[in-house]
């Protein structure tokens, strides 16, 4: 079993506080989910731990079964089984997300699978998904609607298979069937051992999900965890419910 401890974490950008003095311990095949006002650094927080460079982390550690990676290069994090599904995603014209895949792959589990067996792979990583195996052959996010584009995501989630996966707004501008193929996925991936963070505004996230964990974000700060229940305070009563 692996573990994600994220101990007291402070991130900064631009010189500005974005998010201050934030612990979570996360461990395989659990699911925990972020939910907060817009502009609570729920974003933020996400991209800081797999480093990106916009955002500097001023205190705190990332502590990845035993093992300091907080400065840690993107691409060595992505190598230890960190995820990120950002919630821009860029287009990547001229690469199809086959080509993409395969390399990325390459790097993460075989070095030597040929491109005639990956696209055996990822075709029927696809099918199990219910994803039209046309989609593999699109050139990465470019002219595809907002669903596709989680599809996309949740199919790269399904071949690579990390350890930890944080998904920002998942479910945000998708239609209810992508939905389903969305949930279904993490569902596969979840029974396998993978363990999500995911951010989300929507309380709907039940229908298709039991969370273990929820945590409620505001002004950089996580005021509130709890179980699903949390869920229904907000829904009920708003974020403005929740103090310090």
């Amino acid at each position: 079993m692996s573990k994600l401890e994220i101990k007291n974490i402070s991130i900064q950008t631009e010189s500005k506080n974005v998010v201050n003095d934030i612990s979570m311990e996360i461990e395989s095949g659990s699911i925990h989910v972020v939910m907060g006002p817009n502009g609570s650094g729920k974003s933020t927080f996400v991209n800081a731990i797999m480093g990106h460079p916009k955002y500097t982390i001023t205190n705190g550690e990332i502590i990845l079964d035993g093992k300091n990676i907080t400065d840690m290069a993107t691409e060595k994090k992505a190598q230890k089984g960190l995820f990120l599904s950002m919630q821009y995603l860029p287009e990547i014209p001229g690469v199809t997300l086959v080509s993409f895949l395969h390399k990325s792959y390459r790097s993460l589990n075989d070095p030597d699978i040929s491109v005639v067996d990956f696209y055996e792979l990822l075709k029927k990583k696809a099918e199990e998904l219910d994803i039209d195996p046309d989609f593999l052959n699109r050139h990465v996010n470019v002219g595809l609607s907002g669903g596709e584009k989680k599809l996309s995501e949740v199919l790269q989630l399904a071949v690579l298979e990390p350890k930890f996966a944080f998904l920002d707004e998942i479910d945000s501008g998708v239609d209810i069937d992508s939905l389903r193929k969305v949930f279904k996925a993490l569902s596969i991936l979840q029974k396998q051992g993978t363990a999500f963070l995911l951010i989300t505004h929507y309380n709907t996230i039940l229908d298709h999900i039991t969370p273990d964990f929820v945590h409620v974000m505001k002004d950089g700060v996580l005021i509130r965890s709890g179980g699903k229940e949390l869920v229904a305070e907000i829904t009920e009563h708003g974020f403005g419910s929740f103090v310090d």
